[in-house]
């Protein structure tokens, strides 16, 4: 694709993600490679919901600047990190969904065994230590997670999502804030019924009848196994009952 194809695409992904409210004020960043060496990113300090092709800045796999009017964010190093460490990654979204960093901010990751969609499509995903934004410690800590997942929690922070094209990085942060909402939801409802591992590996075997490429983490809980620990259920029934509770008072 061309460089005046992925400037513009980059911010149609932008103007998506603020409309659906996982990016907000100057929050988030998206990325994607222009050839092996370098990528075209957003620039620091933007409202991404107003970046045009024009704005958007070219770098190294080092992070440092070769052209365009802005300077580039300090967090791209967890995108160059990504690339670095995935060769067949073209594309990065990090953003902030709300019901996905809520997780992240519980210190919960998305491993159930729950939807079909995200057992094919996204799998288990993992969640990163906490690190402290704009420094190495980013980077470091979602290297070892990239390698086995296209879609990482970041501790406390947000959510990033690796893929094969903008479209499928940005197809893979929809997926992972629709899981987090139906997990969610499920413990207002009853509970998770969780799906057993036989239907896991049908599932997973899916991926490659559809030729979905990519790196994933198997799902960890299923239904039928042991409960998982008491202190996680009673966090997850918590944060529900927060939820609802807050919905109840807007209405």
């Amino acid at each position: 694709m061309s460089e005046h194809s992925l400037r513009r695409e980059i911010a149609e992904i932008c103007r998506r993600l603020y409309e659906r409210f996982y990016l907000v004020a100057t929050d988030g960043n998206v990325s994607a490679r222009l050839g092996e060496d370098r990528v075209v990113a957003t620039p620091a300090g933007a409202n991404k919901g107003f970046l045009t092709a024009a704005d958007l800045v070219v770098t190294d796999l080092d992070g440092k600047k070769v052209s365009g009017p802005g300077k580039p964010s300090s967090e791209l190093a967890m995108h160059t990190r990504t690339y670095r460490e995935r060769p067949d990654v073209r594309a990065v979204v990090h953003a902030h969904p709300a019901t996905a960093t809520a997780f992240a901010c519980a210190g919960l990751p998305l491993d159930a065994c729950l939807m079909t969609e995200a057992v094919v499509g996204l799998g288990a995903v993992p969640l990163a230590p906490f690190a402290v934004p704009s420094t190495q410690e980013v980077p470091d800590s979602i290297a070892p997670l990239v390698r086995q997942s296209d879609v990482v929690l970041l501790a406390n922070h947000g959510v990033l999502a690796a893929g094969a094209s903008l479209m499928d990085a940005y197809n893979k942060m929809e997926g992972v804030e629709q899981f987090a909402k139906v997990l969610l939801f499920t413990r207002v409802l009853g509970g998770p019924k969780l799906l057993t591992s036989e239907q896991v590996t049908r599932l997973e075997a899916l991926r490659e009848r559809y030729g979905l490429a990519g790196k994933q983490m198997s799902c960890s809980g299923f239904g039928g196994s042991a409960a998982a620990s008491s202190e996680r259920e009673t966090l997850l029934d918590s944060i529900a009952l927060q939820v609802m509770q807050s919905l109840a008072r807007r209405s």
